[in-house]
C-alpha cells in the first residue's frame, strides 16, 4: 500500500553507479556479487538471503539499464549462470 512521503523525516535521492565506478575491468561477476558492489559492500560479503533477495532485485534493472556498459562471459561451473563484467570503451 503506499505510503505517504510525509511519515517520513528524510527522503533521499535516487543513484545509480555507472559500472566503470563500481567493476574492475579485469573481472567477470556473478549477479550477487554485482548485488553487493552496487550496494557499497565486497564482493563476497555475508548476507542474509532476504537481503541478498532484495539486492538482486536492483542490481537486475541496473544490469539491463547499463547493457552497452556489460559484457557476459559463459561460467566455467555448472552452478553459475554467467559472469558480467565491464566492457572494454
Amino acid at each position: 500500500m503506499p505510503v505517504d512521503k510525509r511519515e517520513f523525516d528524510e527522503i533521499l535521492s535516487f543513484e545509480l553507479h555507472e559500472p566503470a565506478d563500481i567493476l574492475d575491468p579485469d573481472k567477470l561477476y556473478t549477479i550477487p556479487e554485482l548485488a553487493r558492489l552496487l550496494q557499497g559492500l565486497p564482493a563476497d560479503a555475508e548476507l542474509s538471503e532476504a537481503n541478498e533477495s532484495v539486492f538482486i532485485d536492483w542490481a537486475i534493472p541496473w544490469m539491463i539499464f547499463n547493457q552497452d556498459n556489460l559484457v557476459i562471459a559463459d561460467p566455467q561451473d555448472d552452478d553459475v549462470v554467467g559472469l558480467y563484467g565491464l566492457a572494454e570503451s
